[in-house]
C-alpha cells in the first residue's frame, strides 16, 4: 500500500485547537565561550524567583534539539506562547541546541551550575545524568505513571527510581518492497522468523544479486530486537549480570539466525560494517525488507515517491515480536531554582492536546489515551508503530551503556564474520562486560 504523510494537514487543526492567546516567546541561543564550551547567556530574570505559583514571576530554560523547521516552530510559535498565557507569570525560554552538540553542552552546563531547569534528552542519557546526581526523581514530583506506553517509560528507570518522563517515542517495524514480494510470489509479509526463512528463499531466487534484508550494524539498536524476539537479553531484570543472559541459548540462537542469514546471502553483508544504502537498494527493488521508524515514510517518499512498501510487526520468535524503543525524554535538573514552575510545563507538554499537537510534527505520543485518538485511529501509519510499541523494549539503562554496546558491536562483527563461533564470542564478551555492571565503580 502506498502511504502518504499526513502532518501538515493535521497540525493547521491542531494548532487552532491548541492557540489559547498570542504571548510573545523568548528564545535563547547556547553561545560559545572564550575557551570553546559551551555556557548559556544569562537570561535577567525578576530577583524573587521561586516557583511561579504564588504570583512571582519566573522565567524557566527549555532545552531541546527540535527540527527547527517544523517542530521547534511548532513548539515557540504555538505551544509555549498557550502555556504562557495559561500560565501568565511563568516565562519559557526555548533553547534550540544541535544534537551533535547537546551533550557535550549539557555536559559543560552541569558543571558550571548554569544547566537548564529542563531539557529534551535521547532516551540512553538519562542513566549517566542520573548517576553524576543531575536529574530531579520524579518519583518525588509524579504520580501518574500509568498513563505512559510502558517501552518509552522504563527508558527514564535508574537505580529504581524515574529520572525523567517519556516526551516522544519511536521504535522500528517491517518494510517491506511490495514488487519484490509479488514478484517472488509472497502473499503476505512475514508472521514469524519461519515465514521470514520461506521468503528468504524466495526473494533470494528472483536474482543472486537480490538480498531478504538489511541492516546497518551490529549495534544494539540492530540485533536487540532478534534478541529479544528469539527470548533472549543482554542482561538480568536487575542489570546486575550478563552471565545466562547475554550468552543464553536464545540469545545464542538469535546471533546464530543473523549468521546463518549472512552465509546464506539472505542478509546484506553490509552489516559487517563495509555500510550499505539499504533504502537505496530497497527503492532499487535489490533489498526485500529493513526495519525502520516513523521517519520513513516521508523521507524515503522524497527519494522515490512512485515505489510501493507495506508494513508490518516485526517477525515473531520464541520471544514474541520485539522491537526496540528510542526516543527522547525529558528530564527536570537538580540546579533548577524553578522547579514548580518547570514541573508545570512538565505537565503541559504530557497533556493529551499537546501531545497531539507534538504528533502532527512527526513525534510519536507517548500516552497510552492518546493511542484512542481519531487522529492516531486514523494516521496513515502511526497504528502500526503503536502496536509494535506495546511489546518494544528499551536497550540497557545503564551509566556504562556506551561501553556495553561496544562490546556488543565487536562481538556482533567477529561472529557473522565468522572470526570467533558464536557460543565462543558471547562468553568471552560475557567477561568484558560483567565487570561494567556493578553502579559502586562509577563513584
Amino acid at each position: 500500500m502506498k502511504h502518504k504523510y499526513i502532518f501538515l494537514i493535521m497540525s493547521t487543526l491542531m494548532i487552532f485547537t491548541l492557540l489559547l492567546g498570542a504571548c510573545t516567546t523568548t528564545t535563547g541561543e547556547v553561545v560559545e565561550s572564550e575557551e570553546g564550551e559551551g555556557s548559556v547567556e544569562e537570561v535577567e530574570a525578576p530577583a524573587e524567583e521561586e516557583s511561579g505559583t504564588a504570583g512571582e514571576p519566573v522565567t524557566i530554560t527549555f532545552w531541546h534539539a527540535y527540527n527547527a523547521d517544523v517542530e521547534a516552530k511548532s513548539l515557540e510559535e504555538t505551544l509555549i506562547p498557550a502555556f504562557e498565557d495559561e500560565n501568565p507569570n511563568i516565562e519559557v525560554q526555548s533553547v534550540l541546541v544541535p544534537y551533535d552538540q547537546f551533550r557535550r553542552k549539557l555536559l559543560i552546563a552541569l558543571s558550571g551550575g548554569t544547566a537548564p531547569d529542563l531539557a529534551r534528552v535521547d532516551i540512553l542519557w538519562v542513566p549517566e545524568l542520573a548517576d553524576q546526581g543531575a536529574l530531579a526523581n520524579m518519583d518525588e514530583l509524579w504520580s501518574d505513571f500509568d498513563q505512559f506506553l510502558p517501552g518509552p517509560l522504563s527508558t527514564n528507570l535508574y537505580n529504581g527510581s524515574h529520572y525523567g518522563l517519556p516526551l516522544d517515542t519511536n521504535t522500528r517495524v517491517l518494510i517491506y518492497n511490495v514488487d519484490m514480494f509479488e514478484d517472488a510470489g509472497i502473499a503476505e509479509p512475514p508472521a514469524t522468523m519461519d515465514d521470514l526463512l520461506l521468503a528468504c528463499e524466495k526473494i533470494k531466487k528472483l536474482d543472486e544479486e537480490t538480498y531478504c534484508f538489511a541492516d546497518g550494524g551490529t549495534y544494539a539498536w540492530a540485533v536487540n530486537p532478534w534478541i529479544w524476539s528469539f527470548g533472549g537479553s543482554v542482561t538480568d531484570a536487575d542489570i546486575t549480570t550478563t552471565d545466562g543472559y547475554y550468552n543464553s541459548p536464545e540469545t545464542v540462537a538469535a546471533y546464530q539466525f543473523l549468521k546463518d542469514a549472512v552465509d546464506n546471502g539472505y542478509l546484506h553483508p553490509g552489516i559487517l560494517g563495509g555500510g550499505v544504502d539499504a533504502w537505496g537498494g530497497f527503492g532499487q527493488d535489490q533489498i526485500a525488507m529493513i526495519l525502520e521508524g516513523p521517519w520513513f515514510p516521508a523521507m524515503f517518499e522524497g527519494q522515490f515517491p512512485e515505489k510501493e512498501y507495506g508494513m508490518a510487526l516485526l517477525p515473531a520468535g520464541e520471544g514474541g515480536s520485539v522491537s526496540v524503543v528510542g526516543g527522547e525524554d525529558i528530564v527536570l535538573f537538580q540546579q533548577s531554582q524553578n522547579k514548580d514552575a518547570a514541573v508545570k510545563f512538565l505537565e503541559f507538554l504530557l497533556s493529551e492536546d499537546v501531545q497531539l499537537q507534538l504528533a502532527t510534527t512527526g513525534q510519536m505520543p507517548v500516552l497510552k489515551s492518546v493511542i484512542e485518538s481519531d487522529f492516531v485511529k486514523e494516521h496513515d501509519f502511526f497504528g502500526i508503530f503503536l502496536e509494535q510499541l506495546e511489546t518494544a523494549k528499551a536497550r540497557t539503562p545503564h551509566p556504562n551503556w556506551s561501553r556495553i554496546e561496544e562490546i556488543m558491536t565487536n562481538t556482533g562483527t567477529a561472529i557473522l564474520n565468522g572470526t570467533v563461533g558464536v557460543q565462543e564470542g558471547l562468553d568471552e564478551a560475557v567477561q568484558l562486560m560483567d565487570p561494567l555492571l556493578p553502579l559502586d565503580i562509577l563513584e
